[in-house]
């Protein structure tokens, strides 16, 4: 029996993908690696930015923090900003509450974004718990995250309990090296071949169908 559900945020609560993609190809025209075409960059949306600068753009580990500095500057005043809920998210997040689960985010977003961009959605309430990485780059990892999650929810010893709500595969992953299985999303922005080989509890098309899962 579940008690408590985590919640990926980028691709599962809000659709963060343009500020995200639009920080990152600054970020890249910055360092000297232009990419004009941002379909190219969704890759971006949701795994830590600091392995995944490295790996796109071939370049060592103080090019990608340099080029997370440079996303910073555009992702924090503008970039943030773009992204909007994913219709029947706050109608689950009242479903889920009402029967008295314990809601949490894990993300791998720095915690201070998080944060942010849940009150400017105003659904910051619903949450007993809110983690991400840290500014730093430190805490990024999804198992990580959701350990620590786990951790500030009191269900450290019993990550049984917990659920994880995720769009890639690294949600999926790293929530079961924490102890905790994950209900993917096929609407965020993972592939559904993605979603499939990394062997999720269920995969389901909308919020809707999230809560479904729940009854």
């Amino acid at each position: 029996m579940y008690k408590a559900v985590l919640f990926d945020l980028d691709g599962t609560l809000t659709d963060s993908g343009p500020g995200i993609m639009r920080s990152v190809q600054y970020a890249l025209e910055k360092i000297g690696h232009p990419e004009d075409d941002l379909e190219a960059l969704r890759c971006f949306v949701g795994p830590p930015l600091l392995e995944q600068f490295m790996e796109f753009a071939g370049i060592d580990e103080e090019t990608a923090r340099t080029a997370i500095e440079y996303y910073r500057e555009r992702y924090v005043p503008v970039g943030m900003f773009e992204n909007e809920l994913y219709p029947g998210v706050t109608d689950l997040l009242d479903e889920l509450s009402q029967k008295g689960y314990i809601l949490a985010v894990a993300s791998s977003k720095p915690e201070k974004y998080v944060v942010e961009i849940l009150k400017y959605f105003g659904i910051e309430g619903y949450f007993s718990a809110v983690v991400g990485s840290e500014l730093n780059e430190t805490r990024t990892k999804k198992n990580e995250v959701v350990e620590e999650a786990l951790h500030r929810l009191g269900l450290s010893d019993r990550p049984e309990e917990a659920v994880m709500v995720g769009d890639k595969s690294h949600d999926i992953i790293g929530a079961r090296m924490a102890g905790v299985e994950c209900l993917a999303v096929s609407y965020g922005y993972g592939t559904m071949e993605e979603l499939t080989s990394s062997d999720p509890l269920r995969i389901v098309r909308s919020p809707y169908e999230a809560g479904l899962f729940f009854q």
